[in-house]
């Protein structure tokens, strides 16, 4: 049990760092549903026009349906109380029994404390019917403790458990009062009904209430048995028992009266007990036990009255007809005393072996003893010898077995104090383990933290070193490019330099001679060498349209960062085989941009290159620069396959630019559909 709890402890305090969860579904439709048919079918079982088979199939189709609810339904418990209940209702006892078990065993699995006694309580009444008074005790005694603790406690509010509580009490003392400990049996009456009172729900007060009417009685206390059974019909009047419990109350104090041999009192009791003729009609074997009663006291009281035996005979036939086994052995005991009284022997004789015969089928060993001592007396002599020696027997047996169960339920108690107390102690062990797993997981909780949040400090150190990194790279490059491009003007300078004074110097002094020559000779060829003076005129002047353009600068200021852009994507594209159209916005003056934006907006063409070349199968990609709004709007456009939209934020990469883009105060859109391409859309304010 240790060890079961600290499991679950623990896997408690595990599940506290698992990631993610999982969700149960719970179609309340289709339960509705079989709900609703598990409360017509009971309702139809608990109808009483209905034949008992009838009945039977209507409370087998509840618990078909119930077997098939949902696990996490909480109505399950409910549910089953009520299949049980009305299995008991038709005297299926066993099934009824089976039914509690199962409650006991789901409100078990589902720490249902309150449900746990319900069935301990139900179960307890199906040991008490078969005799198995021990097992009802202890089942009994447990719910009892249940109930208890809730009262210590304080979790639940005594309006929900004290009417149950005051039952389970009533039940222990009906168990304390058959095995003669009376005071006991006072003592657990009280205490029920202050439940019963705290509940609000009074309507088994008159059975406490006639409880300690016939523990009084017993105790030869007859003022305080009657003042209880005239509380029992009091507590019951303007209800729907107000009659049954007049009747009842009436016979008890009747016999309380005998008791104190106050017969004239008894009798008046009886007869206001038989006045109830509407009600004793329905109820048989109640008005033949007053009928019994009454004949028995006139007896008591005069035994040559002559109305003892017709009203002996009366009640006899009531019982006879209704087959009362238990009354049935009471008239005879009663008839058996009358025909001794009597003188004839062996009418006594026979009606005492009847009671011999019957007492033990309905388990009154009282009047099992006092048939033996009447046959003692009517038998012969040896005949009479055995039966007072079977009367001994008897009645050493009996008071053995009351000592037994005595010891037993004292037993029962002691077991279960020192099991609440090994609970107890386990529980103050399970707090400690759990004070020290809480604190451990304080602990790991506080270095997990102090651990992440270093981590995250090691990652913002890490990003601004990377991002001065990426400023310094940025700044080589276009220090590299503008090296370049001075390097390439000073030759273009030089080179203009050259043609300029060198060749187009000599080309200008070899004209000259020529026209020199012309104007000395006239040997016939001064119109050929025009020709060819013309020629030199015409490369002089081509030279030194070359040497001006050399000689001036042709390139726009933003020619360095767009050549640095498109030669990333030249190199790129062309190691990774793919065709490649860049374009740039020439109203975008670059000069004018911050380094901080034009850093990032490479890396991000430079992150969507690398995604392209991992992802996409693409063949073709296209990047654009626009200037619109005062916005520089990047867009980087493939032919590749694409990605679903849900996985637009699970990736690094798109991450890295959302990112970037977000330092800029801009936005960005990722647009892609599975076999569709993807385009990336950046807008950053200038």
């Amino acid at each position: 049990m240790i060890k079961f709890s600290k499991y679950c402890i623990l896997s408690v305090v595990i599940s506290l760092f698992a990631i993610g969860c999982s969700d149960s579904t719970f179609v309340l439709e289709e339960e509705e549903i079989k709900y609703n048919l598990i409360n017509s079918n009971l309702e139809d079982a608990k109808n009483k026009t209905k034949s008992d088979e009838e009945r039977i199939q209507s409370v087998n189709k509840a618990y078909n349906y119930f077997i098939t609810l949902d696990e996490d339904n909480p109505s399950r418990i409910k549910t089953l109380e009520s299949v049980s209940g009305v299995y008991y209702s038709l005297k299926d006892y066993e099934t009824s029994a089976k039914m509690d078990r199962k409650m006991l065993e789901i409100a078990i699995s589902e720490n249902d404390s309150i449900s746990m006694a319900k069935a301990y309580g139900y179960l307890g009444i199906y040991y008490r019917r078969t005799a198995q008074l021990d097992s009802a005790y202890k089942l009994f005694y447990k719910a009892d403790k249940i109930y208890l603790s809730f009262d210590e406690k304080k979790q639940y509010s005594p309006g929900e458990y004290a009417f149950d509580h005051g039952k389970v009490l009533m039940d222990l003392a009906k168990l304390s009062r058959k095995i003669k400990d009376y005071p006991e049996s006072e003592d657990l009456t009280i205490k029920a009904i202050r439940k019963f009172e705290m509940s609000g729900n009074l309507s088994y007060v008159p059975l406490a209430y006639n409880n300690l009417g016939l523990v009084a009685k017993q105790l030869d206390r007859y003022r305080d048995a009657v003042t209880y059974h005239e509380k029992a019909i009091e507590s019951a009047k303007n209800t729907s028992k107000d009659t049954l419990y007049a009747t009842l109350s009436y016979n008890n104090i009747g016999t309380v009266f005998k008791s104190s041999n106050d017969f004239e009192k008894a009798e008046e009791y009886y007869l206001k007990g038989l006045s109830y003729k509407d009600f004793l009609k329905g109820k048989p074997d109640r008005r033949a036990r007053l009928l019994d009663n009454l004949a028995y006291v006139r007896f008591l009281a005069n035994k040559n009255d002559d109305s003892v035996l017709e009203l002996f005979t009366k009640s006899y036939k009531i019982r006879d007809s209704v087959n009362d086994t238990e009354g049935l052995s009471t008239n005879n005991l009663h008839l058996a005393e009358y025909y001794q009284a009597k003188g004839n022997d062996s009418l006594a004789k026979l009606y005492a072996l009847r009671v011999k015969d019957a007492a033990p089928l309905v388990n009154n060993n009282i009047e099992l003893l006092q048939a033996y001592q009447l046959l003692t007396e009517v038998s012969s002599s040896d005949e009479g010898i055995k039966y007072a020696q079977k009367h001994i027997r008897l009645s050493d047996s009996l008071i053995k077995e009351e000592r037994s169960y005595v010891n037993k339920f004292a037993r029962i108690q002691f077991e279960t104090e020192e099991k609440v107390e090994e609970i107890a102690a386990i529980s103050r062990e399970n707090q400690l383990l759990i004070f020290a797993i809480l604190g451990l997981s304080v602990l790991f909780l506080l270095g997990y933290v102090i651990f992440r949040q270093q981590q995250s400090n090691k990652e913002l150190l890490f990003e601004q070193k990377q991002q001065q990194s990426n400023q310094e790279i940025y700044r080589l490059l276009l220090s590299q490019q503008l090296k370049l491009e001075e390097g390439r003007k000073m030759e273009q300078h030089r080179m203009s330099e050259e043609l300029h004074d060198g060749v187009l110097g000599r080309l200008f002094g070899v004209r000259l001679s020529l026209d020199g020559i012309n104007q000395r000779a006239n040997d016939g060829f001064t119109e050929s060498r025009n020709v060819f003076i013309d020629e030199l005129k015409s490369i002089e002047k081509e030279i030194r349209l070359i040497s001006h353009d050399l000689g001036t600068d042709t390139l726009s200021p933003d020619i360095a960062y767009v050549d640095v852009v498109e030669s990333l994507v030249s190199d790129l594209c062309t190691v990774h085989k793919m065709e490649f159209e860049f374009t740039n916005d020439e109203n975008i003056d670059w000069e004018t941009i911050d380094d901080q934006k034009k850093v990032n907006l490479f890396r991000i063409i430079q992150e969507s290159l690398q995604n392209i070349f991992k992802h996409a199968q693409a063949k073709s990609v296209k990047i654009s620069f626009d200037y619109v709004d005062d916005k520089i709007n990047l867009t980087i456009l493939d032919d590749g396959i694409g990605f679903k939209s849900s996985k637009v934020k699970r990736g690094i990469g798109l991450k890295n630019i959302t990112s970037r883009v977000t330092q800029m105060n801009g936005v960005v859109d990722f647009i892609s559909n599975q076999d569709a391409g993807t385009k990336v859309s950046v807008g950053i304010p200038i």
